[in-house]
C-alpha cells in the first residue's frame, strides 16, 4: 500500500517535472517565435509599401497660367 503511494507520488512528481521543464519552455519559445514573425512580416509589408509608394511618378503640376480662352477680369481697388 505504502509502496503504491511512493509510486504514484513519483510518478506525479515527474510528470509536473517533464511538464514545468520542457513543455511549458517549448509552448513560450514557439509563442515568442510567432509573434516576432508576425512583427517581421508588418515590417516587410510596410517597406514594400514605402518602397511602392516611392516608385509611383509623381503627378506633373502645371503653371498657374490662365489658358487661351480663360479670362479673368480684374479690377483695381482704391
Amino acid at each position: 500500500m505504502l509502496l503504491r503511494y511512493l509510486l504514484y507520488g513519483l510518478l506525479i512528481y515527474f510528470v509536473f517535472r517533464f511538464i514545468f521543464r520542457f513543455v511549458i519552455p517549448v509552448t513560450r519559445a514557439a509563442r515568442d517565435m510567432k509573434s516576432k514573425m508576425n512583427e517581421f512580416q508588418t515590417r516587410m509589408q510596410e517597406q514594400q509599401q514605402q518602397q511602392a509608394a516611392a516608385q509611383r511618378p509623381q503627378p506633373v503640376k502645371e503653371p498657374l497660367t490662365p489658358k487661351e480662352g480663360d479670362y479673368i477680369e480684374f479690377e483695381e481697388v482704391k
